[in-house]
């Protein structure tokens, strides 16, 4: 514990005990005095024209106070590109299209205006398919987009990766197909806007970027900044759905602008599933190359996004799907191309991971298949192939920790890597490479805190980082308390409100604890540097001789003198020309934002991890049963070691469903599984008994007390590991997920090559020449 008494423990979170007990208020449990009900008709059809929408039922129905179409409003657009309008006036693109919208003073007051409202549509062609999109031929979704193609593309070259792959002495190539994933959040969305008499609007809501919501809510609304405040309650659970700001929280501030009352929107369990965004499908195209030794050569990889109807912020997730491709080994040739496309079904967003689950799937299997080839055991192949501390990558990543050659190792040794295997079972491996100093994705990846002591030596934080779950209040608390001396208990995390708290750029990218944390420390040391002078004078002794710790000051070289933290405090509060114990720290990484080619030191740090399964494959059902999980991660540093096995365990499952059972099934554009009844996400019945998790402590120079960011990288290489159990097991390599007993079953009885052949390889170019 290197003389922690705090950092490195097992410490509850600190809103524990109030989510345990019901006494955590999240956004479905507040309301306002007068508040209305909203909801939201949406079009039926995945594209269509809106000829004539009449609302004379609806608003003569008793109870509705508001009905708001597209021509009663004026509003700005929304997305990544600014290609989403708030409310559909001319067109609808895909079924949750937003027509209108209706505040009524009951739930069942608005559902039935807003099935009296009446639109004539006229249908159009559709199309859902990404490929089919990029025909010439295909229906035109956006009117600036001829060629469905998203305006903004994902290029990268390093060397000469065909020619490397050409002179190889063993080549792999597949192709890849990855699933719509929907994020299932135990809390539906939901949002609560009120104007003040002066018209500032009160913006209540679980997004994950309060403040970037601030400046989206200003230009959709047409307002300053100063005039919106959003609070959020206690959030449960984003995982990046909450990343954007959405059509309905701009409705319900519109709704409450023009009834004059506050309004609420809150999503049932079926609107989750059918409007929330989703994990972008893939196809991907890959190849690897390695020389005799085991070495690798190039890759190449071509990616296909399906996009849906609008763009997110889900359509730069090619820009971490490129680091694992590019950087989880070292490689001197590599060239990327991926390119989004618009197409009839629900658009894509921002999901735990962002790209890099989907790549890792089809890089991970692809050097299973290579070291096969290679005649090099799976293992030794990425120990042969791993990144080194102190080196670069391809994109310009400089890695400084890591890990990765121990992570592997232990995975392999745990899972029994080289014990004896029964009939059916398998054993599979799979790397990580992620982001673990934050990911600057925007101009920003900066955290403010404002560290405040007060009479009785309780701590106060002020920071915009949202707590989404991930203990990163705990984490911070933590911290302060081990910096100061504090017991825990004297440490209070406030974050829920832009009026209060200073500026925060969002939670994403596996971010806060390093950057948040950084900031804790820089503030609170600024207290400390404030403090020692006070203690010095109390103990007689120098600043050098004074230690912190159990709330108290203490000398050094005399264990026995001590003065309490609170008195030292009091003492400077309490006297002419006295002094306050505030600091303040605004954290911006030392990381870079890439340029057009893709290049740049996105992150400050980067996490590794590897990922070990055992499974068993009924050749009778095609089943998967996972015996044994063993993940090892190179963390730099264990903050909270409950709130850190909590994230892998939880990352663990979500990435076993992703794997396994998951997928929303879209058809024509419609959702045919909207309840958790049909959509199979896991519970802790069908959880593997047997799980292993590793930290290995790289102590990062650039993390808080040495600590990386680790929140997405339990669920990135999950899939790759158990499709190479798989392949292990029955002699045959799935290349879609999720891999279901029906597909494990068809891939078995089939064979591996006439299973490709039949369902799962592209033929021809994935890009059309110019792309």
């Amino acid at each position: 514990m290197s003389g922690h008494r705090i950092v490195g423990t097992k410490v509850p979170k600190l809103d524990a005990w109030d989510k345990a007990t019901g006494a955590a208020r999240y956004g479905h449990d507040v309301s306002l005095p007068g508040m209305l009900h909203g909801k939201i008709l949406r079009s039926p059809h995945p594209h269509a024209r809106i000829k004539r929408i009449d609302v004379r039922r609806a608003e003569a129905l008793p109870g509705v106070h508001c009905v708001l179409t597209a021509d009663r409003v004026r509003v700005g657009k929304l997305g990544f590109l600014g290609d989403h309008p708030v409310l559909k006036g001319d067109k609808v693109r895909c079924v949750r299209d937003e027509v209108a919208a209706v505040a009524a003073t009951s739930e069942a007051a608005a559902e039935e205006a807003c099935a009296l409202i009446r639109v004539e549509y006229e249908p159009l062609p559709a199309v859902f398919d990404p490929l089919e999109a990029m025909q010439p031929e295909a229906p035109r979704i956006h009117e600036n987009a001829p060629d469905n193609l998203v305006p903004h593309r994902y290029e990268f070259r390093h060397g000469d990766a065909e020619r490397a792959i050409a002179g190889s002495a063993h080549v792999v190539q597949g192709t890849y197909r990855t699933q719509f994933m929907t994020h299932c959040c135990l809390e539906p969305c939901f949002a609560l806007a009120a104007f003040d008499p002066a018209g500032r609007l009160t913006m209540t809501s679980s997004t994950q970027v309060p403040y970037l919501m601030q400046s989206h809510l200003s230009r959709a609304l047409g307002i300053h900044g100063k005039d919106v405040r959003v609070l959020q309650p206690t959030i449960g659970g984003a995982f990046g759905s909450k990343l954007d700001t959405h059509p309905y929280e701009v409705l319900a501030a519109l709704l409450a602008r023009h009834s004059g009352r506050p309004v609420r929107i809150l999503y049932t369990r079926e609107e989750e599933f059918v409007c929330a965004p989703t994990r972008q499908p893939m196809i991907i195209r890959m190849a690897t190359g390695c020389d005799r030794e085991g070495r690798l050569t190039g890759r190449v990889c071509e990616a296909i996004l399906d996009n849906g109807a609008y763009t997110s912020w889900g359509a730069t997730t090619p820009h971490i799907m490129l680091v694992g491709i590019s950087s989880l080994y070292k490689l001197e040739h590599v060239s990327f191309r991926a390119t989004c496309v618009y197409t009839n079904n629900p658009w894509s967003g921002a999901f735990r991971g962002y790209g890099n689950p989907q790549g890792t799937f089809a890089n991970e299997q692809q050097m299973d298949e290579l070291a096969r080839k290679a005649g090099i055991d799976p293992v030794e192949f990425r120990i042969r192939n791993a990144n080194d501390p102190n080196s670069t990558t391809p994109q310009g990543f400089r890695v400084t920790t890591c890990a990765l050659k121990e992570c592997l190792d232990t995975a392999a040794t745990r899972v029994g890597w080289r014990e004896p295997k029964r009939p059916n079972e398998g054993v599979g491996i799979a790397g990580m490479f992620h982001v673990g100093g934050g990911g600057r994705v925007y101009k920003s990846d900066a955290c403010g805190v404002i560290a405040k002591l007060d009479d009785f030596a309780h701590l106060t934080l002020l920071t915009g980082a949202t707590e989404i779950g991930t203990g990163s209040d705990t984490a911070m608390a933590m911290l302060a308390a081990e910096e100061l001396g504090l017991p825990l208990g004297n440490v209070s995390v406030i974050n829920n409100d832009t009026d209060a708290a200073p500026w925060d750029v969002g939670i994403h990218a596996s971010r806060t604890t390093f950057i948040a944390g950084n900031a804790t420390l820089g503030a609170v040391r600024e207290i400390r540097r404030k403090l020692l002078p006070w203690a010095a004078k109390e103990l007689g002794c120098s600043e050098d001789a004074v230690e912190l710790h159990d709330g108290s000051a203490w000398r050094r070289d005399d264990p026995a003198r001590s003065a309490p933290i609170e008195k030292l405090v009091r003492t400077a509060h309490f006297r002419e020309q006295g002094e306050m114990f505030v600091g303040q720290c605004f954290y911006d990484p030392p990381n870079q934002f890439q340029d057009p080619k893709m290049r740049g030191n996105v992150s400050a740090t980067y996490s590794f991890a590897a990922h070990a399964v055992r499974v068993r494959v009924d050749p009778e059902t095609g089943k998967v049963k996972i015996l044994k999980f063993v993940a090892a991660h190179d963390i730099g540093k264990v903050i909270n070691r409950l709130g850190l096995e909590g994230q892998i365990e939880g990352a663990i499952a979500q990435g076993i469903g992703y794997a396994l059972t998951e997928q929303l099934r879209i058809d024509g554009g419609r959702v045919g599984n909207a309840s958790f009844l049909d959509y199979k996400m896991l519970n802790a019945a069908d959880l593997p008994e047997d799980v292993e998790i590793h930290f290995i402590e790289s102590a990062d120079p650039a993390g808080p007390y040495g600590a990386k960011g680790v929140s997405e990288a339990g669920l990135i290489p999950t899939a790759a590991a158990i499709g190479n159990a798989i392949r292990d097991a029955t002699g045959v390599r799935l290349h879609r997920l999720p891999m279901s007993p029906e597909s494990v079953l068809a891939a078995i009885r089939a064979g591996e090559q006439e299973a490709l052949d039949s369902e799962l390889e592209v033929t021809g170019p994935l890009t059309r020449s110019g792309t």
